[in-house]
């Protein structure tokens, strides 16, 4: 039996990181195609001994798809989103890889359980309170806000720093709760007393942290997206068994991990991100990052098969 060539990047926008995964599996002797969740579909026939449950992905059948690779799980209604989360276990199940799984996806795209595994584990994080009601959450503020601390609110669901309002009175919640679910995810704000805002992201792949970089900006929001400045640092061993130590909590193949330090300057994880962008990360970084997440990923695709890959 000839092993499957054939791999899925799961995404509804390739753009330069489906191109860099695209490049790093063909020099490696691997097709990959982009397919988004939206395409695939389940179909579950039979009764008893004839009962058959197909994951159809269009372009590949069971004899061609080596893995899946997730860039992406696009948003929509929860229904939608649980079916397209379905599709991924389903995938898994049946013994395909899956990298990210579904279930680390949902363990790291929703911030609730994100904060709690890493708070379980013994992580440090910022102070969190999540509740629904309106009332709880001014309650909360202005208990923080008594006590001089200002409060962050975050989209569940969010990323890229949008969304984030910074809280410093209960008037400043927002008045259309629709980005957030009508959730108030509260946290309480990293305030330096400085003009120039800063936060670490460290690359871990396979448990290991790989990558590093200081973000910096004018603005309390340091995404790069949003703007903030990408440096690249020396490796930090505190950094990185902080990063190592939160993807253990969550159970995760790979991931961004974003750090603060508050004003006693101790590291807090504040983000697990499943599914990383690392265009910022690249241009301070001085090998390859995605033919180092491909190798990663093949390696578990050898595993699954029972075949060796040769470096």
């Amino acid at each position: 039996m000839i092993p499957p060539d054939q791999i899925a990047i799961i995404t509804d926008d390739p753009g330069w990181h489906g191109r860099q995964l695209k490049a790093a599996f063909a020099k490696r002797g691997f097709e990959s195609h982009y397919v988004s969740l939206m395409d695939c579909h389940l179909a579950i026939q039979g009764q008893n001994a004839s009962r058959q449950t197909s994951i159809v992905i269009p372009g590949f059948d069971g004899e061609r798809l080596a893995g899946v690779f997730v860039r992406g799980v696009p948003g929509g209604t929860l229904e939608q989103v649980i079916l397209r989360l379905n599709i991924l276990h389903s995938l898994y199940d049946s013994g395909t890889v899956v990298y990210n799984n579904g279930r680390a996806i949902e363990r790291t795209v929703d911030k609730t359980m994100t904060t709690f595994l890493l708070n379980h584990h013994g992580l440090p994080t910022p102070d969190t309170w999540i509740c629904e009601s309106e009332s709880q959450a001014r309650s909360i503020i202005l208990e923080q806000t008594s006590k001089g601390n200002i409060l962050v609110m975050k989209p569940l669901f969010g990323s890229q720093g949008i969304g984030l309002v910074k809280i410093e009175t209960p008037e400043d919640l927002p008045d259309d709760l629709e980005l957030y679910g009508d959730v108030f995810y509260l946290q309480r704000f990293i305030d330096k007393n400085t003009d120039h805002h800063q936060d670490w992201r460290v690359f871990v792949i396979n448990g290991r942290a790989e990558a590093m970089m200081l973000r910096s900006g004018d603005h309390w929001i340091t995404n790069r997206a949003q703007g903030a400045k990408c440096h690249s640092i020396l490796f930090d061993q505190h950094l990185a068994d902080l990063a190592e130590a939160a993807v253990k909590a969550v159970d995760i193949d790979y991931a961004g991990v974003d750090l603060m330090q508050d004003e006693q300057g101790h590291f807090l994880v504040t983000e697990v991100n499943s599914v990383p962008a690392w265009w910022g990360l690249q241009k301070v970084c001085d090998f390859n990052l995605a033919e180092r997440l491909s190798d990663h990923f093949l390696s578990k695709v050898a595993a699954s098969l029972k075949i060796e890959v040769l470096k």
